[in-house]
């Protein structure tokens, strides 16, 4: 599965020296993480401690399944009693993929999870901010093929952001679409 080392090495670094004038191969933007998170709080909200657990237990299952990496809870900072949340309550996860696993988990998104999404027209061009980052948000985490959508008792959203080195939001663009991101056009 190295076909987005290799795209990235022959066409998006000869592409991107050759529009924005780079003088170095090192200067051209790459891909520093990709974090992949989620939020469950509505479900564990007013649920006793031993139905929060399995809540959390399945997601934090779910999401490892997804990334190949296991998930870390993330807790409420202060308690919000219109939501009945307390503080110190697990109320998401997160798995912040680099390397190899980032690699892969791009490139089964690209070419496999984003074609399956319902009504999917590509990417928003202003998902990406003013740094480069790419932010993605997928409605029904069963659109990953590691999911089998019979088994899935809850079906939750994530969030997955793509932080690169781009500098401007036009650089960004451009390397996203040389990546082979279904990025829409404007």
């Amino acid at each position: 599965m190295q076909r987005l080392t290799d795209k990235y090495n022959t066409e998006v670094v000869p592409g991107m020296m050759n529009k924005f004038g780079y003088k170095s191969k090192m200067a051209v933007p790459r891909i520093e993480k990709v974090v992949v998170n989620t939020g469950y709080g509505r479900e564990v909200a007013g649920k006793s401690n031993e139905e929060q657990k399995k809540i959390a237990d399945f997601i934090c299952g779910e999401l490892a399944l997804i990334c190949g990496q296991k998930a870390v809870k993330t807790y409420a900072k202060k308690a919000i009693s219109s939501f009945k949340i307390r503080e110190g309550m697990a109320i998401g996860a997160k798995v912040t993929l680099r390397g190899k696993k980032m690699r892969d988990f791009l490139e089964r998104l690209i070419h496999l999870s984003l074609p399956r999404m319902r009504d999917f027209k590509g990417i928003p061009v202003n998902s990406v901010d003013k740094q480069g980052n790419l932010t993605i948000a997928i409605k029904e985490h069963i659109v990953f093929p590691e999911i089998l959508p019979e088994k899935a008792k809850n079906i939750f959203g994530l969030e997955i952001t793509v932080v690169t080195t781009a500098k401007k939001k036009e650089e960004a663009l451009e390397f996203f679409r040389l990546l082979g991101f279904p990025m829409q056009t404007e």
